[in-house]
């Protein structure tokens, strides 16, 4: 059975865009190849080699980008019934700091950016809950409690 990625349309966006620059890298990384191949000796070609690196790192990028959107999934807006679910976005409130976070799934997840995966313990913690009730966070530095204030 095929894995789904669950992604939200601006997710895929980017991930689409992401693929537009790895294609064009493509000649410029080919050119870089041809350059240092006509240096000479290629097993002692350190520019050759560090060409060829990087032409498997972006191919192996392009392959990757392509399955998942192959085998997307795309998280449709949130019904409003008051509870987390997959593509909600999350105010928590505790003693007047306020954090805000969108529940994505993993490959889309991005920490810094306010964008949780659904597996990763603060999303575990989110999914189900509805408005004005308390969550426990549990995470390696510390257990926090928040109150949600709101779910769009």
């Amino acid at each position: 059975m095929k894995k789904l990625f669950r992604l939200t349309s601006e997710g895929i966006a980017e991930l689409e865009a992401e693929l537009v620059t790895l294609f064009a890298k493509r000649p410029v990384i080919a050119d870089s190849i041809k350059t240092a191949r006509e240096l000479g000796d290629l097993s002692e070609n350190a520019e050759y080699q560090s060409a060829r690196a990087e032409q498997e790192r972006n191919d192996a990028r392009i392959d990757e980008v392509e399955h998942i959107l192959q085998n997307v999934e795309v998280i449709k807006a949130p019904k409003s019934d008051g509870k987390v679910v997959l593509g909600s976005r999350v105010t928590l409130k505790n003693d007047g700091k306020s954090k805000e976070f969108q529940v994505v799934g993993t490959v889309e997840a991005d920490p810094l950016n306010g964008k949780i995966s659904d597996e990763s313990p603060i999303g575990q913690a989110l999914l189900g809950k509805k408005l004005g009730e308390e969550v426990e966070i549990k995470t390696p530095a510390e257990t926090s409690c928040y109150e949600i204030v709101s779910i769009a």
